[in-house]
Formats: structure tokens, sequence, C-alpha cells
């Protein structure tokens, strides 16, 4: 027996009455920008799905005013990043919705253009990772009726969840200062004392991150030079530059590392690598993010792993607090390294 032909979109057209792009554009969700009628819009998908034609995510939201998108816009994808995206896909299928996740290089341009194209889209909601310009991108899902949240960066109208940044980068730093007694403490000399690597201070994560390693180091020995906060990039050729210059103007490793995230540690490794043994365990090393292979590396890191899976849920709780301007902030926990 012949199985009937699939209906096709000029079937659709002519049992509409329409023409085949009016129905493309009635399926595929452009139907607005087409400036075609929301009536005609409605008796198309109504005929596409009697027929059973497959309707796309667009045509659903025409008719339920949601689309089933839920997005998440990221930075980039390093390990603490992938692990927030790997979490929110799995509370978004969770929900039987349709995860979304989008980098944006943290270029506010591209970040306002994805949220132009997510709203064409009538995405459902959109969650924020390290954006550039919070406020800027919270007034434009305001004004396209979007909810929206914020993690690992803080905005001043409407609700985020950040990492304890200021108190997990003092106890970081206080356990490198007490490793570093071990090795010899904190001396006069610049290569006796402890150095601030990466990020951009003028993001609050590092800005916050900076005034805890100050406030360890200050309490420890009452003083804090400007050279050694050494803070403007997370790119990693930068962390491999800065470290291979701090070591040629000191002369070697400062007793004390302290490195701003998990790329910083990545660049800086590329030129750890190439030093020998005895001079790297002569340092003390801490990373504010948490790389499990680090434990397997010829020098003990101490680390501080942010709690992705928590700042992703309680997210997803304030998500639905109106857009108020609501700050939660999620302690870090502290890995110490084996010191051999």
């Amino acid at each position: 027996m012949t199985k009937p032909q699939k209906e096709t979109i000029y079937d659709i057209a002519q049992r509409a009455g329409a023409s085949a792009s009016t129905v493309s554009a009635a399926l595929n969700g452009s139907w607005k920008k087409r400036r075609i009628a929301k009536s005609t819009a409605e008796r198309i998908i109504a005929i596409a799905a009697e027929q059973g034609y497959s309707a796309n995510l667009q045509a659903r939201a025409l008719r339920t005013s949601r689309s089933g998108l839920v997005a998440l816009l990221i930075p980039e994808y390093n390990r603490f990043f992938s692990n927030i995206a790997q979490t929110f896909s799995a509370e978004v299928r969770a929900r039987n919705q349709c995860p979304v996740i989008i980098s944006t290089a943290r270029i506010p341009e591209e970040e306002r253009k994805t949220v132009s194209d997510l709203a064409a889209w009538n995405i459902d909601a959109i969650f924020f990772v390290g954006s550039v310009a919070p406020e800027d991108l919270s007034r434009h899902c305001a004004e396209a009726e979007i909810p929206h949240v914020f993690i690992d960066q803080p905005c001043d109208i409407a609700p985020s969840v950040v990492t304890d940044n200021r108190t997990g980068a003092n106890v970081l730093t206080r356990e490198i200062l007490l490793s570093m007694v071990r090795l010899g403490g904190v001396g006069d000399t610049p290569r006796e004392t402890i150095y601030f690597l990466g990020g951009d201070r003028t993001l609050p994560s590092t800005r916050n991150r900076v005034a805890g390693f100050s406030e360890a180091l200050y309490a420890h020995v009452g003083r804090v030079d400007p050279e050694q906060i050494i803070a403007e990039t997370y790119d990693l050729d930068v962390a491999t530059r800065s470290i291979k210059a701090l070591y040629e103007r000191l002369g070697g490793l400062p007793r004390g590392l302290f490195i701003n995230s998990d790329s910083v540690f990545e660049g800086a490794l590329r030129f750890l690598a190439t030093l020998p043994e005895e001079e790297l365990r002569a340092c003390a090393f801490g990373c504010f993010d948490y790389e499990p292979f680090g434990q397997l590396l010829r020098f003990p890191v101490h680390m501080m792993r942010q709690r992705h899976r928590m700042l992703v849920e309680r997210a997803f709780a304030l998500l639905g607090s109106e857009n108020a301007p609501i700050l939660e902030q999620v302690n870090p926990e502290l890995y110490r390294a084996t010191l051999r």
C-alpha cells in the first residue's frame, strides 16, 4: 500500500488561500516582521496542525505566547562556564524546555544583539553569566518583557546570584600565606612576597578578589604594594607573558602566587612547565577556580572551587522574583593542596 504523500508548505498554502511565503513566515515565526495579520498566522498554523505538518517552536510560541526556549549567555567555554552551562542545560530540560547556550566573548555589542535576536524568538527567559554591561542588558530585557537573571555578575536593577569572591579570595590568600611560612614566610625583598595574577579589575569578580587578597595580605604583613597585583585581563596568552615577565623581573618565582581563574592558570602553566621542579616547589600556589587535574601537577596548588550547581539552582529560584534587584552570594569551597 502506498503511503500518503507528506503535506508541504504549498499544500498548506492552497488550503489556507495564502502564498507559500506567507505560510513559511507563519510557521517559522517571522510573520510579525512581515506584518502578516495574527489571525492569518493562527489560521495557517491550525491548518498545518490538522494536516499533520510539523510546526516548529516559534509556531508554538504564537499559540501559547511561550517558545519553550531558555537562553544562557556566557563569555567563553572554560571549565567554570562549561560547568555552569551543563548544570543549566539539565535544569532547563527537567522543566520540559529547550536550552539555548551562546558565547558572547564579553563583547557588549554582541550581548545586545543576541538579546534582540532572542526576543524575536519569544524566548521564555535569559540567564546572563559574566556579562560586561548588566544594567544595559536588563533594561533591554525589561522592554521586551523577558524574565532574566544574572549569574557571576551583580546587576543593580535585576536579580543576581554570585560567588562570594571577596571572602573566597581572603580565605585562599591566607592558605597561600600559611604555605609560604613553611617556605620561609613573607620577607622584605620582592621575591619573598605574594603576587596576584590575572583577571580584569573592571569586573566586580576580580575587584572583589583583589580586595579579599589585599585584606588578607595587609592583616599578615601590614602592607600591600600595587606592583603585587597584576590584573588586566583573563587572556591565556597575556597570562603566559605576565608570569614570564614577573619571573624575569624578580630573577625567579616569588614565594607566593595567587592565580585568578582557571584560564589564567592554564596560561601561566605554559611558562611554569618549563621550570625545574625545585623552583616550582619553592613557590606557594593558589588558584581561584577548581581544576581536578591540578592534583597531578609536579607542585601543590590550593584551589577555590565555585559552586556552579548552587549558583544555577539559586538563579532559577530568583527568576520568579519579578526582576527585583536581589543579590545572593554563594560561598566557594577551599581545596587544600597536599604539601609534599
